[in-house]
């Protein structure tokens, strides 16, 4: 087997929008619903050996809203719903950081909130089996298309979320995103387009 077959693309995916359905500060673990057709995606990216990696902001301890243990319940409550859908992520990674927050633990400048690329520089180290000149990253908001810019990785803002606030300039600012998808399914259609194109 050659070195570049054992090297995988990798999609960072933002949680919050993106995977599951934006509801603001979820503060009870059973409120964190996939968006439609969600599990399927991720199923269909691990089927074609590409890695699917989280990497989310999570604000909600900095602000003091509930402990990072809750981080990490609402990260395992996604995990399960798309094993039941049949589909996993091969890591997580998360930003619990807010310069401005009011729990001092959290409240520092950091170079993992996105749109700095710390969670996926991590992520690349944890893994050398991922590619990163074969990099997406999948996200509602801004700040995962400049992620995706700051490392190198093809970014792609889907109109869930706050996606569409986005796009029309309502929300943070306006981003040159390599495509814009309906959803993750659309999301997804176009990776795998990308790198089948990329094989021929």
């Amino acid at each position: 087997m050659s070195s570049q077959a054992s090297v995988k693309p990798v999609v960072f995916l933002d949680r919050d929008g993106t995977l599951n359905v934006e509801v603001g500060y979820i503060r009870n673990v059973d409120d964190l619903r996939l968006i439609d057709g969600a599990g399927e995606a991720i199923k269909r990216l691990n089927q074609k050996g590409i890695a699917c990696v989280l990497v989310t902001n999570q604000t909600g301890a900095a602000r003091g809203y509930y402990p990072e243990t809750h981080i990490h319940a609402l990260n395992e409550r996604l995990n399960k719903l798309l094993k039941e859908e049949g589909a996993f992520l091969d890591d997580v990674y998360y930003c619990p950081h807010l310069p401005e927050g009011i729990v001092a633990e959290f409240s520092q400048v950091c170079q993992c909130r996105k749109p700095e690329s710390g969670m996926v520089d991590r992520a690349l180290k944890d893994h050398p089996e991922f590619d990163s000149k074969r990099a997406f990253v999948v996200g509602d908001k801004a700040t995962d298309v400049e992620l995706a810019q700051n490392c190198g990785a093809k970014g792609i803002l889907v109109k869930t979320g706050y996606g569409e606030a986005v796009i029309k300039g309502e929300y943070q600012n306006p981003v040159d995103a390599d495509f814009e998808a309906d959803s993750i399914v659309d999301a997804a259609d176009w990776i795998i387009s990308q790198l089948d194109a990329r094989s021929e």
